[in-house]
């Protein structure tokens, strides 16, 4: 097999594992209809390439260990888990030894490539938490005490409210929450690196690797790094990274632009190296940007860009610095890297 044709292969694989994990999301959504769509979608899509039936096993089998999951954490497996698991063995064809045989080291291959894929994409805290969104997406929900959260593009909570508290574990992506009073009951929203209990109302708080990241819009919130350290307090226009560490210098912020930014769902640039500026279109791109970091090094923008429409944003960057080549292979697959100079 010549290199254009492995290259080629590897695309089309990288673009079934990217069409699985959106598949995963559909079929385990809250919303009936929704998954009621899904689950006919899904059966179609199976049928229309043996590789997207091999993908399909190594979900089921994902999915599965995520119901067992859940069942032994003392939870309830979501509906849409027993639904595939169901339609998928109702689907599935009566295959001879012979062709088992032949397709073997076709499904192995695409199965093991696709289940790190699909578990990058999709972990199974993200697909078991409370609320969450696909790539690209966005949701606005009212919570049971009247608060408002509004969940960022691949973005997953899992909610803890009782008569003590409200709790909010953001699990992954980013939030932005507007707080109803209750003086009997605390807000507070934890990560791993630590908790942000809301002393007023609207404020946006992002995990970013091994940083969490709070960005406040109105009034104050008390911020912990860890148990049993030193409590600070963050007031409107402030911007502070927490880690296991510790709790970073406040940094000023224009809060009407974050806000719009939000709202509008635009990426505002202020001088930001091009590196961080893909990292965010990344997140809402349903595939990969793939870039060389050491070929765009030095280049900064200052811009704003559609988050929504990430072909559009990736366009105006290549307007802007002529030296940009994008390169799309697949919808799902992008490259991004600099032409030589001549």
């Amino acid at each position: 097999m010549n290199r254009a044709a492995t290259e080629g292969s590897t695309v089309d694989i990288d673009a079934i594992a990217m069409q699985a994990a959106e598949w995963i999301v559909r079929l385990t959504a809250d919303d009936s209809a929704e998954r009621e769509c899904a689950r006919e979608g899904f059966d179609a899509w199976k049928q229309a390439d043996p590789r997207h039936a091999a993908a399909a096993a190594g979900m089921e089998r994902l999915l599965g260990q995520l119901q067992t999951v859940r069942e032994s954490s003392g939870g309830h497996a979501r509906p849409a888990h027993a639904a595939l698991t169901a339609s998928a063995t109702e689907a599935r064809p009566r295959q001879s030894r012979r062709r088992r045989q032949a397709g073997a080291t076709l499904s192995l291959a695409v199965v093991l490539g696709l289940s790190w894929m699909l578990l990058r994409a999709c972990p199974p805290a993200y697909l078991l938490a409370d609320m969450r969104t696909a790539t690209g997406d966005t949701r606005a929900q009212v919570l049971p005490d009247g608060s408002r959260i509004s969940l960022d593009t691949g973005s997953a909570v899992n909610l803890h409210y009782d008569a003590g508290q409200r709790g909010i574990e953001l699990v992954r992506g980013a939030i932005r929450v507007e707080v109803a009073p209750d003086a009997a009951r605390p807000f507070v929203v934890r990560t791993p690196q630590g908790s942000i209990r809301a002393l007023g109302t609207r404020f946006i708080v992002r995990r970013d690797g091994e940083t969490t990241e709070l960005t406040m819009l109105e009034s104050r919130t008390t911020v912990q790094a860890g148990k049993g350290a030193e409590a600070r307090v963050i007031g409107p226009g402030q911007r502070v990274r927490i880690t296991e560490v510790g709790i970073g210098p406040a940094e000023p912020v224009d809060v009407r632009s974050v806000d719009n930014a939000w709202t509008r769902r635009q990426l505002v640039a202020d001088d930001r190296p091009l590196s961080e500026v893909l990292d965010e279109l990344d997140r809402y791109h349903p595939g990969g940007i793939v870039y060389d970091r050491a070929r765009t090094q030095g280049i900064r923008v200052s811009a704003v860009l559609p988050l929504d429409d990430t072909t559009r944003a990736l366009q105006l960057l290549v307007d802007s610095f002529p030296q940009l080549r994008v390169r799309t292979l697949t919808s799902y697959l992008v490259l991004v890297d600099t032409t030589d100079p001549s």
